[in-house]
């Protein structure tokens, strides 16, 4: 890629046809001028989608968008981009922020609780440990939550945008490639132009992208030999850890025993991590596995890659890491021009409770909810504006409301929770969807470190 090749542009907007089909996105600039003329109405407010009233979908030339998805266990990135024949453009971004670790405590203390009253001595209760069946591709709770959320994402994207094209990431790292009845060694895994990704990505997952003998991360690691190929160590992945330059070259040939003899405790850590199976990177792969079979269900066109090949693309790009840019760079691509200069952060919520009433610390309920969730025309969870001309709060504060009988609200904006607004200060934006939507600026460019060279072994650094 040429020096400055890849830019950042504004996000698009969406466009609908008079018949709600999707157009090609446009620019927001093109998007006020239809809105000023009367030509478009706004159909949602995040993300941004406009109706046209003159135009429908058999009288434009309509070319298309893809979709690439970085599929992860906290977060998800979705890019839109247009593919130029190898060359791709990115269009808009968005960063799903999943909730499956809330979903798995709230099971891990229901689970308690059920316990609890199983084995209290109150009455007989039938041993039930028969009944419990799981189907076919059961997936936990938490983890079907990331699958649901991701594609229902997608269903959106194809409502807003002509999307032909789906890519993701259907594992981390190819672990066909690591194991397939003998380990990648020697020069086995230096050839090629993907040489040594796959086994760095693995690594990075194993290690925390951190250095197994200090600690220290966001600096350059190489890859070492646990016990020295000079003293009969092996090319085994296994036998491979991270290590900064510092304690690289400190280590050098020592065995690995007499390198931190003063350190017991390290020792049998590092010993113990190398021989460990990566059980969240697996649970990931799993998601991935799921999610891809879903997408395929759908009817689209979906192409699946690792995340070794994502990352050697953001090497040649030279774009910084982050789910949203990974999303970009996902498959096989040539180069990336553009990306949007701020990413839609999108974060499940929920759509509320269906409990009526708030405990004390003893269970025992303290406080009754109403059961009518509308207020004033408002329900928690609804995307509002609020203008207020004077006072304390004066000023506008756009972002999720909370509402009262009494109505005087709360509105949460990406400054923090702004209270007791009265509800004719507010004006509606977007009803609750179950998502919370804030903006933060994508990543710049990477230039901490150089990537490394094509072809490098396995003592090539900058990982």
């Amino acid at each position: 890629m040429s020096e400055g090749a890849n830019r950042e542009v504004h996000p698009v907007v969406f466009v609908l046809d008079a018949r709600g089909h999707p157009l090609d996105p446009c620019h927001p600039a093109r998007a006020r001028r239809l809105l000023a003329a009367g030509r478009a109405v706004v159909v949602r407010h995040t993300p941004f989608v406009i109706r046209l009233r003159d135009r429908v979908a058999a009288d434009s030339a309509v070319h298309g968008v893809q979709v690439g998805i970085n599929p992860g266990s906290k977060h998800t990135g979705l890019a839109v981009f247009a593919d130029h024949g190898g060359s791709r453009t990115g269009l808009y971004s968005i960063q799903l922020d999943h909730r499956g670790g809330r979903i798995r405590d709230r099971l891990t203390a229901r689970a308690a609780l059920r316990r609890g009253r199983r084995s209290r001595n109150l009455r007989y209760r039938a041993p039930r440990f028969l009944n419990r069946t799981k189907p076919k591709g059961w997936l936990a709770p938490s983890l079907r939550h990331r699958v649901d959320t991701t594609l229902s994402q997608v269903a959106r994207l194809t409502r807003w945008a002509p999307v032909t094209a789906v890519h993701v990431e259907k594992v981390s790292f190819d672990t066909h490639a690591l194991s397939a009845g003998k380990p990648l060694e020697g020069v086995e895994y230096q050839q090629g132009t993907l040489a040594g990704y796959e086994v760095r990505e693995y690594l990075l997952a194993k290690w925390r992208r951190a250095c197994a003998y200090c600690g220290a991360s966001g600096v350059p690691l190489n890859l070492d030999h646990i016990h020295p190929r000079s003293r009969g160590g092996s090319e085994r992945v296994s036998n491979l850890a991270l290590a900064c330059i510092r304690c690289n070259q400190a280590k050098n040939a020592t065995p690995i025993e007499d390198f931190l003899k003063r350190k017991p405790a390290l020792l049998t850590k590092i010993l113990k991590q190398a021989k460990a199976p990566l059980r969240d990177a697996a649970a990931v792969n799993t998601t991935r596995w799921a999610l891809w079979q879903a997408l395929k269900a759908t009817g689209l066109p979906v192409a699946a890659a690792s995340g070794g090949r994502t990352k050697w693309n953001r090497s040649r790009t030279g774009a910084a890491k982050s789910h949203t840019l990974d999303a970009l760079h996902v498959g096989s691509l040539d180069t990336v021009t553009a990306w949007p200069s701020t990413v839609l952060v999108v974060k499940a919520t929920g759509r509320g409770t269906y409990c009526r009433t708030r405990t004390d610390r003893y269970g025992f309920p303290r406080l009754r909810l109403p059961r009518i969730k509308h207020v004033k025309g408002f329900a928690t969870g609804d995307l509002v504006r609020a203008t207020v001309p004077t006072g304390k709060k004066a000023g506008v504060h756009t972002g999720r409301v909370a509402v009262r009988t009494t109505g005087s609200f709360n509105i949460t904006t990406r400054h923090g929770t702004v209270q007791g607004i009265g509800h004719r200060h507010v004006r509606l934006l977007q009803r609750a969807d179950g998502y919370g939507y804030t903006t933060h600026p994508e990543a710049r460019h990477r230039a901490a470190f150089p990537p490394p060279p094509e072809g490098g072994g396995i003592h090539a650094g900058g990982i």
